[in-house]
């Protein structure tokens, strides 16, 4: 599923307390919400939400994200990048996608251009959650880079 709004780069965000302010220089490939076992402990919620960019379009313009490592309900690990000082979960890269690095929507500066186009892991969900009916369903991370 290609992102929408394909067009929009630059973008630029931060962390809750500005600590770590970043500029991506190019549109997102992906804009995916994953609500994986891992996905859904590392937010605290049912689900992760991110725009999938190549990881050399992004530049760190003031901070330094600490990054923890964590492996996947595939088996894989991840490396998720939070700000040390406020917390706020900003970035992930991992094993299944080197050269990429996701960026979470709730740290942009302006995220009302982002629309995600699929739920991977859905399954997954918690029952309680109310799933976008419109959204792609996967059982898990589909290939979401591959021409189609």
């Amino acid at each position: 599923m290609e992102a929408n709004n394909l067009d929009h780069s630059p973008f630029t965000g931060q962390c809750a307390c500005g600590d770590i302010q970043y500029t991506c220089h190019e549109a997102p490939l992906a804009q995916f919400n994953c609500h994986c076992g891992q996905c859904q402990t590392a937010s605290g919620g049912a689900f992760v939400t991110v725009a999938l960019v190549r990881e050399k379009a992004l530049s760190i313009n003031k901070g330094e994200p600490k990054y923890y490592r964590s492996k996947g309900d595939a088996g894989r690990w991840t490396d998720r990048g939070f700000c040390g000082n406020c917390g706020t979960p900003m970035f992930a890269k991992g094993e299944v996608g080197p050269g990429y690095i996701s960026i979470k929507p709730g740290t942009l500066d302006d995220p009302s251009w982002f629309s995600p186009t699929i739920d991977t892991w859905a399954t997954s969900a918690p029952n309680w959650l109310c799933q976008n009916l419109e959204l792609a369903k996967a059982q898990k991370t589909p290939n979401l880079l591959k021409k189609r």
